[in-house]
């Protein structure tokens, strides 16, 4: 895995800058630095504060394709689907189907 490429895409994704990624990650501006312009590896503990600086586990920075992150909303969404007999799902399928269309 090319992880200076990995990170490059999520910080164009939030269009952060190098010092944003610092101060979000709570990690030096040095670190960054040696990271995304020395072609350093960063250690496991700072890859793991990178991710949480992201909202994103480990497994998700590691994962191949497109990666959904799991916001405190769609994670409530998820809760809630997972209790609902199979028409309801359904049903809710529907809506959402209908919803899209009128967009």
């Amino acid at each position: 895995m090319d992880i200076h490429g990995k990170l490059t895409k999520l910080m164009a994704e939030r269009s952060w800058s190098e010092y944003r990624l610092a101060k979000e990650c709570n990690l030096s501006q040095t670190t960054i630095y040696n990271i995304m312009t020395r072609n350093t590896v960063p250690n496991p503990f700072t890859l793991e504060a990178i991710c949480k600086g992201f909202g994103i586990t480990l497994s998700q920075f590691f994962a191949e394709g497109d990666m959904v992150e799991l916001t405190p909303e769609l994670k409530a969404l998820f809760d809630g689907w997972v209790t609902l007999t199979p028409e309801q799902k359904q049903a809710v399928q529907q809506i959402i189907q209908v919803m899209n269309h009128d967009h």
